[in-house]
Protein backbone atom coordinates (compact mmCIF):
# COMPACT_ATOMS: atom_id res chain seq x y z
CA UNK A 1 0.00 0.00 0.00
CA UNK A 2 1.40 3.60 -0.72
CA UNK A 3 0.84 6.56 1.11
CA UNK A 4 -1.79 8.41 0.63
CA UNK A 5 0.52 11.89 -0.26
CA UNK A 6 2.94 9.49 -2.56
CA UNK A 7 -0.65 8.29 -4.12
CA UNK A 8 -1.95 11.28 -4.94
CA UNK A 9 1.47 12.45 -6.11
CA UNK A 10 1.39 9.98 -8.67
CA UNK A 11 -2.28 11.23 -9.85
CA UNK A 12 -0.82 14.73 -10.41
CA UNK A 13 2.26 13.90 -12.04
CA UNK A 14 0.37 11.94 -14.54
CA UNK A 15 -2.20 14.20 -15.48
CA UNK A 16 0.22 17.00 -15.72
CA UNK A 17 2.39 14.43 -18.00
CA UNK A 18 -0.50 13.95 -20.20
CA UNK A 19 -1.73 17.49 -19.77
CA UNK A 20 -2.94 19.35 -23.39
CA UNK A 21 1.17 19.82 -24.83
CA UNK A 22 0.74 15.72 -24.57
CA UNK A 23 -1.88 15.41 -26.70
CA UNK A 24 -0.98 18.28 -29.08
CA UNK A 25 2.58 16.61 -29.78
CA UNK A 26 1.00 13.33 -30.41
CA UNK A 27 -1.72 14.46 -32.61
CA UNK A 28 0.04 17.28 -34.40
CA UNK A 29 2.78 14.50 -34.88
CA UNK A 30 0.81 12.17 -36.46
CA UNK A 31 -0.82 14.65 -38.51
CA UNK A 32 2.08 16.37 -39.73
CA UNK A 33 3.58 13.02 -40.84
CA UNK A 34 0.50 11.45 -42.39
CA UNK A 35 0.21 14.53 -44.60
CA UNK A 36 4.17 14.60 -45.21
CA UNK A 37 4.07 10.81 -46.37
CA UNK A 38 1.49 11.65 -47.94
CA UNK A 39 -1.29 9.74 -46.20
CA UNK A 40 0.79 6.66 -46.47
CA UNK A 41 -1.35 4.55 -43.87
CA UNK A 42 -4.15 4.01 -46.92
CA UNK A 43 -2.31 4.11 -50.02
CA UNK A 44 0.45 1.55 -48.52
CA UNK A 45 -2.56 -0.69 -46.45
CA UNK A 46 -3.67 -3.06 -49.27
CA UNK A 47 0.16 -4.22 -49.63
CA UNK A 48 0.99 -4.13 -45.87
CA UNK A 49 -1.76 -6.90 -45.68
CA UNK A 50 -0.21 -8.56 -48.51
CA UNK A 51 2.83 -8.66 -47.14
CA UNK A 52 1.81 -9.04 -43.48
CA UNK A 53 3.74 -12.74 -42.99
CA UNK A 54 7.33 -11.46 -44.57
CA UNK A 55 9.69 -13.55 -46.16
CA UNK A 56 12.77 -14.54 -44.37
CA UNK A 57 15.58 -13.13 -46.26
CA UNK A 58 18.82 -15.47 -46.54
CA UNK A 59 22.18 -13.42 -45.68
CA UNK A 60 20.64 -10.64 -43.16
CA UNK A 61 21.45 -10.07 -39.83
CA UNK A 62 19.55 -9.74 -36.87
CA UNK A 63 18.41 -12.11 -33.65
CA UNK A 64 14.35 -12.75 -34.93
CA UNK A 65 12.92 -13.77 -38.36
CA UNK A 66 10.85 -10.69 -40.04
CA UNK A 67 7.41 -12.76 -38.68
CA UNK A 68 8.96 -13.45 -35.51
CA UNK A 69 9.91 -9.33 -34.95
CA UNK A 70 6.18 -8.73 -36.21
CA UNK A 71 4.71 -11.23 -33.58
CA UNK A 72 6.89 -10.25 -31.04
CA UNK A 73 5.66 -6.36 -31.52
CA UNK A 74 2.39 -7.40 -32.24
CA UNK A 75 2.36 -9.40 -28.67
CA UNK A 76 3.96 -6.61 -26.90
CA UNK A 77 1.39 -4.16 -28.04
CA UNK A 78 -2.06 -6.15 -27.40
CA UNK A 79 -1.59 -6.82 -23.97
CA UNK A 80 -4.24 -6.13 -21.42
CA UNK A 81 -4.27 -2.52 -22.26
CA UNK A 82 -6.21 -3.25 -24.96
CA UNK A 83 -8.59 -5.02 -22.67
CA UNK A 84 -8.24 -3.32 -19.21
CA UNK A 85 -6.60 -0.29 -20.63
CA UNK A 86 -9.73 0.24 -23.06
CA UNK A 87 -12.30 -0.16 -20.25
CA UNK A 88 -10.76 1.88 -18.06
CA UNK A 89 -10.97 4.84 -20.56
CA UNK A 90 -14.12 4.43 -20.97
CA UNK A 91 -15.08 4.27 -17.14
CA UNK A 92 -13.05 7.55 -16.33
CA UNK A 93 -13.04 9.47 -20.28
CA UNK A 94 -16.54 8.28 -21.25
CA UNK A 95 -17.63 6.45 -24.31
CA UNK A 96 -16.33 9.77 -26.54
CA UNK A 97 -12.53 8.37 -24.99
CA UNK A 98 -13.35 5.35 -27.91
CA UNK A 99 -13.40 8.12 -30.60
CA UNK A 100 -9.87 9.51 -29.56
CA UNK A 101 -8.67 5.91 -29.73
CA UNK A 102 -9.60 5.39 -33.30
CA UNK A 103 -8.14 9.01 -34.15
CA UNK A 104 -4.77 8.15 -32.67
CA UNK A 105 -4.76 5.18 -33.92
CA UNK A 106 -4.96 6.78 -37.39
CA UNK A 107 -2.41 9.02 -37.06
CA UNK A 108 -0.31 6.48 -35.16
CA UNK A 109 0.28 4.04 -37.98
CA UNK A 110 2.96 6.84 -39.45
CA UNK A 111 4.41 7.20 -36.18
CA UNK A 112 5.38 3.86 -35.45
CA UNK A 113 5.87 3.39 -39.46
CA UNK A 114 8.73 5.77 -38.85
CA UNK A 115 9.99 4.02 -35.88
CA UNK A 116 9.99 0.24 -37.53
CA UNK A 117 12.04 1.94 -40.29
CA UNK A 118 14.64 3.81 -37.96
CA UNK A 119 14.77 0.79 -36.03
CA UNK A 120 16.48 -1.20 -38.71
CA UNK A 121 18.23 1.29 -40.41
CA UNK A 122 20.09 2.64 -36.89
CA UNK A 123 21.18 -0.78 -35.30
CA UNK A 124 24.40 -2.08 -33.16
CA UNK A 125 25.11 -5.67 -34.48
CA UNK A 126 28.32 -6.99 -33.12
CA UNK A 127 29.57 -10.49 -32.59
CA UNK A 128 26.04 -11.57 -33.73
CA UNK A 129 24.12 -9.40 -30.57
CA UNK A 130 21.69 -7.00 -31.80
CA UNK A 131 21.26 -3.74 -30.03
CA UNK A 132 18.17 -1.57 -31.63
CA UNK A 133 16.15 1.54 -30.42
CA UNK A 134 15.36 5.18 -30.16
CA UNK A 135 18.55 5.79 -28.48
CA UNK A 136 20.66 4.63 -31.45
CA UNK A 137 18.78 6.99 -33.96
CA UNK A 138 19.02 9.68 -31.70
CA UNK A 139 22.49 8.92 -31.23
CA UNK A 140 23.29 8.65 -34.87
CA UNK A 141 21.03 10.30 -37.22
CA UNK A 142 20.56 13.41 -34.83
CA UNK A 143 23.91 13.49 -33.87
CA UNK A 144 22.45 13.31 -29.87
CA UNK A 145 24.19 11.21 -27.34
CA UNK A 146 22.88 12.70 -24.65
CA UNK A 147 19.65 12.43 -25.49
CA UNK A 148 19.80 8.97 -26.93
CA UNK A 149 21.26 8.15 -22.99
CA UNK A 150 18.07 10.13 -21.35
CA UNK A 151 15.84 8.22 -23.94
CA UNK A 152 17.70 5.24 -22.90
CA UNK A 153 17.49 5.68 -19.41
CA UNK A 154 13.39 6.89 -19.29
CA UNK A 155 12.33 3.77 -21.28
CA UNK A 156 14.72 1.56 -18.85
CA UNK A 157 12.75 2.84 -15.83
CA UNK A 158 9.49 2.84 -17.76
CA UNK A 159 9.58 -0.64 -19.12
CA UNK A 160 11.01 -1.98 -15.16
CA UNK A 161 8.27 -0.16 -13.41
CA UNK A 162 5.31 -0.07 -15.47
CA UNK A 163 4.68 -3.51 -17.79
CA UNK A 164 5.35 -5.58 -14.48
CA UNK A 165 2.98 -3.65 -12.65
CA UNK A 166 -0.26 -3.10 -15.15
CA UNK A 167 -0.27 -6.56 -16.94
CA UNK A 168 -0.23 -8.79 -14.26
CA UNK A 169 -2.84 -6.23 -12.25
CA UNK A 170 -4.97 -6.13 -15.13
CA UNK A 171 -4.54 -10.47 -15.23
CA UNK A 172 -4.87 -10.50 -11.16
CA UNK A 173 -8.02 -8.69 -11.35
CA UNK A 174 -9.83 -11.01 -13.49
CA UNK A 175 -8.84 -13.83 -12.32
CA UNK A 176 -9.77 -13.31 -9.05
CA UNK A 177 -13.32 -12.01 -10.47
CA UNK A 178 -14.03 -15.15 -12.69
CA UNK A 179 -11.78 -17.95 -10.54
CA UNK A 180 -11.69 -16.66 -7.12
CA UNK A 181 -8.16 -17.13 -7.47
CA UNK A 182 -6.41 -14.54 -4.81
CA UNK A 183 -4.42 -11.75 -6.47
CA UNK A 184 -1.33 -12.69 -4.19
CA UNK A 185 -1.35 -16.39 -5.84
CA UNK A 186 -1.70 -15.28 -9.54
CA UNK A 187 1.25 -12.85 -8.95
CA UNK A 188 3.05 -15.94 -8.08
CA UNK A 189 2.03 -17.97 -10.97
CA UNK A 190 2.48 -15.39 -13.58
CA UNK A 191 6.11 -14.13 -12.42
CA UNK A 192 7.53 -18.26 -12.35
CA UNK A 193 5.29 -18.39 -15.78
CA UNK A 194 7.10 -15.36 -17.26
CA UNK A 195 10.73 -16.20 -16.00
CA UNK A 196 10.22 -19.51 -17.97
CA UNK A 197 10.35 -17.48 -21.14
CA UNK A 198 12.24 -14.19 -20.63
CA UNK A 199 15.33 -16.24 -18.42
CA UNK A 200 16.35 -17.61 -22.47
CA UNK A 201 16.52 -13.92 -23.79
CA UNK A 202 15.24 -12.71 -27.34
CA UNK A 203 14.71 -15.78 -29.16
CA UNK A 204 12.65 -17.80 -26.68
CA UNK A 205 10.34 -14.81 -26.54
CA UNK A 206 10.10 -14.75 -30.13
CA UNK A 207 9.39 -17.94 -30.49
CA UNK A 208 6.66 -17.41 -27.97
CA UNK A 209 5.40 -14.62 -29.45
CA UNK A 210 5.10 -16.82 -32.84
CA UNK A 211 2.82 -18.68 -31.07
CA UNK A 212 0.84 -16.72 -28.78
CA UNK A 213 -0.11 -13.83 -30.08
CA UNK A 214 -1.80 -14.99 -33.57
CA UNK A 215 -4.14 -17.11 -30.72
CA UNK A 216 -4.97 -14.62 -28.45
CA UNK A 217 -6.18 -12.43 -31.70
CA UNK A 218 -8.10 -14.54 -33.17
CA UNK A 219 -10.07 -15.31 -30.35
CA UNK A 220 -10.63 -12.43 -28.57
CA UNK A 221 -12.21 -11.17 -31.68
CA UNK A 222 -14.50 -14.41 -32.14
CA UNK A 223 -15.58 -14.08 -28.54
CA UNK A 224 -15.86 -10.39 -28.93
CA UNK A 225 -17.91 -10.14 -32.20
CA UNK A 226 -20.42 -12.49 -30.55
CA UNK A 227 -21.14 -10.04 -28.10
CA UNK A 228 -21.66 -7.13 -30.30
CA UNK A 229 -24.32 -9.35 -32.65
CA UNK A 230 -26.13 -10.58 -29.45
CA UNK A 231 -26.65 -6.77 -28.69
CA UNK A 232 -26.73 -5.70 -32.55
CA UNK A 233 -29.79 -3.27 -32.42
CA UNK A 234 -27.39 -0.92 -29.59
CA UNK A 235 -25.19 -0.40 -32.10
CA UNK A 236 -25.83 2.69 -33.74
CA UNK A 237 -27.05 3.54 -30.69
CA UNK A 238 -23.67 3.29 -28.78
CA UNK A 239 -21.81 4.57 -32.00
CA UNK A 240 -24.14 7.84 -32.29
CA UNK A 241 -22.94 7.86 -28.15
CA UNK A 242 -19.20 7.41 -28.83
CA UNK A 243 -19.24 10.64 -31.16
CA UNK A 244 -21.44 13.13 -29.62
CA UNK A 245 -19.58 12.21 -26.31
CA UNK A 246 -16.84 12.86 -28.29
CA UNK A 247 -16.94 16.62 -28.75
CA UNK A 248 -19.32 16.95 -25.62
CA UNK A 249 -18.92 20.59 -24.12
CA UNK A 250 -20.01 19.39 -20.67
CA UNK A 251 -18.83 16.35 -18.56
CA UNK A 252 -20.99 13.64 -17.06
CA UNK A 253 -21.01 15.44 -13.55
CA UNK A 254 -21.26 18.79 -15.31
CA UNK A 255 -18.69 21.57 -15.39
CA UNK A 256 -17.19 24.23 -17.79
CA UNK A 257 -17.28 23.96 -21.23
CA UNK A 258 -15.19 21.78 -23.01
CA UNK A 259 -14.42 19.64 -19.50
CA UNK A 260 -16.08 16.46 -21.31
CA UNK A 261 -14.19 16.67 -24.29
CA UNK A 262 -10.65 17.58 -22.76
CA UNK A 263 -11.63 14.57 -20.30
CA UNK A 264 -12.20 11.86 -23.14
CA UNK A 265 -9.04 13.20 -24.98
CA UNK A 266 -7.01 12.25 -22.16
CA UNK A 267 -7.98 9.17 -20.93
CA UNK A 268 -8.50 7.97 -25.19
CA UNK A 269 -5.38 9.44 -25.84
CA UNK A 270 -3.32 7.88 -23.16
CA UNK A 271 -5.04 4.42 -23.22
CA UNK A 272 -4.77 4.78 -27.30
CA UNK A 273 -0.94 5.18 -27.05
CA UNK A 274 -0.66 2.38 -24.36
CA UNK A 275 -2.46 -0.37 -26.24
CA UNK A 276 -0.58 0.51 -29.81
CA UNK A 277 2.64 1.75 -28.32
CA UNK A 278 2.92 4.56 -30.85
CA UNK A 279 5.28 7.09 -29.80
CA UNK A 280 7.31 5.02 -27.22
CA UNK A 281 9.84 4.22 -29.55
CA UNK A 282 9.48 0.47 -28.78
CA UNK A 283 8.74 -0.41 -32.42
CA UNK A 284 12.07 0.59 -33.39
CA UNK A 285 13.39 -2.32 -30.75
CA UNK A 286 11.44 -5.12 -31.96
CA UNK A 287 11.39 -4.74 -35.73
CA UNK A 288 15.63 -3.61 -35.21
CA UNK A 289 15.93 -6.96 -33.94
CA UNK A 290 14.45 -8.36 -37.57
CA UNK A 291 16.92 -10.56 -39.76
CA UNK A 292 15.95 -8.33 -42.67
CA UNK A 293 17.79 -5.27 -44.77
CA UNK A 294 14.40 -3.94 -45.71
CA UNK A 295 13.44 -1.24 -43.88
CA UNK A 296 10.21 -0.31 -45.51
CA UNK A 297 8.80 -3.71 -44.99
CA UNK A 298 9.36 -3.59 -41.79
CA UNK A 299 7.50 -0.27 -41.70
CA UNK A 300 4.81 -1.88 -43.90
CA UNK A 301 4.64 -4.57 -40.34
CA UNK A 302 4.28 -1.71 -37.99
CA UNK A 303 1.39 -0.13 -39.92
CA UNK A 304 -0.65 -3.46 -39.85
CA UNK A 305 0.30 -3.80 -35.84
CA UNK A 306 -1.26 -0.99 -35.19
CA UNK A 307 -4.35 -1.24 -37.17
CA UNK A 308 -4.91 -4.94 -35.45
CA UNK A 309 -4.58 -2.83 -32.30
CA UNK A 310 -6.45 -0.03 -32.50
CA UNK A 311 -9.08 -0.68 -35.00
CA UNK A 312 -9.61 -4.50 -33.97
CA UNK A 313 -8.92 -4.99 -30.69
CA UNK A 314 -9.28 -2.05 -28.67
CA UNK A 315 -12.56 -1.75 -30.52
CA UNK A 316 -13.91 -5.17 -29.40
CA UNK A 317 -12.79 -3.89 -25.85
CA UNK A 318 -15.02 -0.98 -26.42
CA UNK A 319 -18.12 -2.01 -27.92
CA UNK A 320 -18.96 -4.81 -26.15
CA UNK A 321 -18.56 -2.75 -22.72
CA UNK A 322 -20.81 0.06 -24.40
CA UNK A 323 -23.72 -2.61 -26.49
CA UNK A 324 -24.13 -4.85 -23.26
CA UNK A 325 -24.59 -1.57 -21.01
CA UNK A 326 -22.40 -2.73 -18.52
CA UNK A 327 -19.87 0.65 -18.78
CA UNK A 328 -22.01 2.06 -15.96
CA UNK A 329 -21.97 -0.71 -13.48
CA UNK A 330 -19.06 0.30 -11.02
CA UNK A 331 -16.60 -2.22 -12.30
CA UNK A 332 -13.63 -1.23 -14.19
CA UNK A 333 -10.42 -2.69 -15.87
CA UNK A 334 -10.48 -6.68 -17.01
CA UNK A 335 -13.62 -7.72 -14.97
CA UNK A 336 -15.78 -5.09 -16.60
CA UNK A 337 -14.58 -6.61 -20.23
CA UNK A 338 -15.67 -9.67 -18.16
CA UNK A 339 -18.91 -8.52 -17.36
CA UNK A 340 -20.16 -7.57 -20.85
CA UNK A 341 -18.87 -11.57 -22.56
CA UNK A 342 -21.10 -12.81 -19.63
CA UNK A 343 -24.42 -10.88 -21.06
CA UNK A 344 -24.06 -13.07 -24.37
CA UNK A 345 -21.48 -16.18 -23.73
CA UNK A 346 -22.65 -18.48 -21.05
CA UNK A 347 -18.56 -18.77 -19.73
CA UNK A 348 -17.87 -15.04 -21.01
CA UNK A 349 -16.08 -13.97 -17.91
CA UNK A 350 -14.16 -17.52 -18.63
CA UNK A 351 -12.93 -16.51 -22.18
CA UNK A 352 -12.07 -12.99 -20.93
CA UNK A 353 -9.93 -14.50 -18.48
CA UNK A 354 -8.24 -16.27 -20.65
CA UNK A 355 -7.05 -13.61 -23.25
CA UNK A 356 -6.48 -11.17 -20.77
CA UNK A 357 -4.06 -13.81 -19.43
CA UNK A 358 -2.72 -14.69 -22.80
CA UNK A 359 -2.30 -11.12 -23.44
CA UNK A 360 -0.98 -10.00 -20.48
CA UNK A 361 1.84 -13.05 -20.49
CA UNK A 362 2.93 -11.84 -24.19
CA UNK A 363 3.52 -8.09 -23.39
CA UNK A 364 5.03 -9.27 -20.35
CA UNK A 365 7.73 -11.21 -22.25
CA UNK A 366 7.67 -8.47 -25.13
CA UNK A 367 8.58 -5.38 -22.70
CA UNK A 368 10.79 -7.27 -20.99
CA UNK A 369 13.00 -7.63 -24.11
CA UNK A 370 12.50 -3.82 -24.51
CA UNK A 371 13.58 -2.79 -21.04
CA UNK A 372 16.65 -4.98 -21.14
CA UNK A 373 17.81 -3.18 -24.21
CA UNK A 374 18.12 0.06 -23.18
CA UNK A 375 19.49 -0.58 -19.88
CA UNK A 376 22.14 -2.47 -21.51
CA UNK A 377 22.76 0.56 -24.01
CA UNK A 378 23.34 2.63 -20.17
CA UNK A 379 25.22 0.00 -18.25
CA UNK A 380 26.59 -2.70 -20.96
CA UNK A 381 25.03 -6.63 -21.24
CA UNK A 382 25.75 -7.33 -18.05
CA UNK A 383 22.65 -6.09 -16.84
CA UNK A 384 20.86 -8.47 -19.00
CA UNK A 385 20.79 -11.77 -15.95
CA UNK A 386 20.31 -9.41 -13.29
CA UNK A 387 17.70 -7.71 -14.64
CA UNK A 388 15.53 -10.28 -15.94
CA UNK A 389 15.10 -11.76 -12.13
CA UNK A 390 14.38 -8.27 -11.12
CA UNK A 391 11.71 -7.81 -13.48
CA UNK A 392 10.11 -11.27 -12.76
CA UNK A 393 9.96 -10.28 -9.41
CA UNK A 394 8.41 -6.92 -9.49
CA UNK A 395 5.31 -8.73 -11.27
CA UNK A 396 3.95 -10.25 -8.00
CA UNK A 397 3.79 -7.01 -6.95
CA UNK A 398 1.99 -5.69 -9.66
CA UNK A 399 -0.51 -7.69 -8.75
CA UNK A 400 -1.69 -7.17 -5.60
CA UNK A 401 -1.61 -3.41 -6.64
CA UNK A 402 -4.44 -1.26 -6.85
CA UNK A 403 -5.81 -1.29 -10.24
CA UNK A 404 -6.28 2.86 -10.87
CA UNK A 405 -2.69 3.73 -8.87
CA UNK A 406 -0.94 1.06 -10.97
CA UNK A 407 -2.34 2.24 -14.60
CA UNK A 408 -1.85 6.03 -13.26
CA UNK A 409 1.92 4.93 -12.68
CA UNK A 410 2.28 3.41 -16.22
CA UNK A 411 0.84 6.92 -17.59
CA UNK A 412 3.31 9.14 -16.03
CA UNK A 413 6.32 6.66 -17.25
CA UNK A 414 5.35 5.67 -20.76
CA UNK A 415 4.13 9.64 -21.34
CA UNK A 416 7.82 10.73 -20.02
CA UNK A 417 9.19 8.96 -22.64
CA UNK A 418 7.21 9.87 -25.41
CA UNK A 419 9.35 13.40 -25.61
CA UNK A 420 12.78 12.33 -26.50
CA UNK A 421 11.27 10.01 -29.14
CA UNK A 422 9.22 12.22 -30.99
CA UNK A 423 12.24 14.73 -31.24
CA UNK A 424 14.04 11.81 -32.94
CA UNK A 425 11.27 10.34 -34.84
CA UNK A 426 10.07 14.08 -36.67
CA UNK A 427 13.54 14.72 -37.02
CA UNK A 428 14.40 12.40 -38.99
CA UNK A 429 10.84 12.06 -40.53
CA UNK A 430 12.81 12.96 -43.92
CA UNK A 431 14.16 9.75 -44.10
CA UNK A 432 11.51 7.86 -44.24
CA UNK A 433 10.32 10.29 -47.32
CA UNK A 434 13.21 9.22 -48.86
CA UNK A 435 12.41 5.55 -48.73
CA UNK A 436 9.21 6.30 -50.02
CA UNK A 437 9.93 8.44 -52.81
CA UNK A 438 12.73 5.71 -54.16
CA UNK A 439 10.50 2.99 -54.00
CA UNK A 440 8.02 4.71 -56.09
CA UNK A 441 10.44 5.98 -58.34
CA UNK A 442 11.55 2.01 -58.90
CA UNK A 443 8.05 0.67 -58.74
CA UNK A 444 7.51 2.77 -61.41
CA UNK A 445 10.48 2.87 -63.77
CA UNK A 446 10.10 0.85 -67.12
CA UNK A 447 11.32 -2.57 -67.60
CA UNK A 448 11.03 -3.54 -63.95
CA UNK A 449 9.88 -7.21 -63.58
CA UNK A 450 6.67 -7.25 -62.33
CA UNK A 451 7.61 -9.81 -59.43
CA UNK A 452 9.60 -6.91 -57.98
CA UNK A 453 6.55 -5.08 -57.68
CA UNK A 454 5.21 -6.62 -54.91
CA UNK A 455 7.24 -5.97 -52.25
CA UNK A 456 8.21 -2.87 -50.85
CA UNK A 457 12.22 -1.42 -52.07
CA UNK A 458 14.31 -0.62 -49.86
CA UNK A 459 16.99 2.63 -49.70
Amino acid sequence: MLPEPLRRAIFWASDFVWGPWTLALLLGAGLFLTFRYRFAQVRLFPEAARTLVPAPQEGARGALSPFQAFMTALGASIGTGNIAGVATAVVSGGPGAVFWIWCYGFFATVIKLTEAVLGIRYRSIRDGHVSAGPMHYLREGLRSPALGWLYALVAGIAALTTTPFTQPNSMAVVLESQFHIPTWASGVGIAVLAWLVIIGGVRSIGSVAEKLAPLKVGLYLAGGLWVILFHAGRVPEVFALIFREAFSLQSVAGGGAGIGMMVAMRYGLARGIYANEAGYGTAAVAYGSARSEQPLQQGLNAVMEVFIVSFVTSSISALTILVSGVWQSGKTSTALVAAAFDTAIPVGGWVVAFCSFLFGYTTLIGWAYYGEQFLEYIVGRKVAKPYRWVYCGLIYFGAVGKPETVWAWGDLMNGLQIFPNMIGILGLSGLVVQALRERKGRLEAPGVPSASRSGPSEP
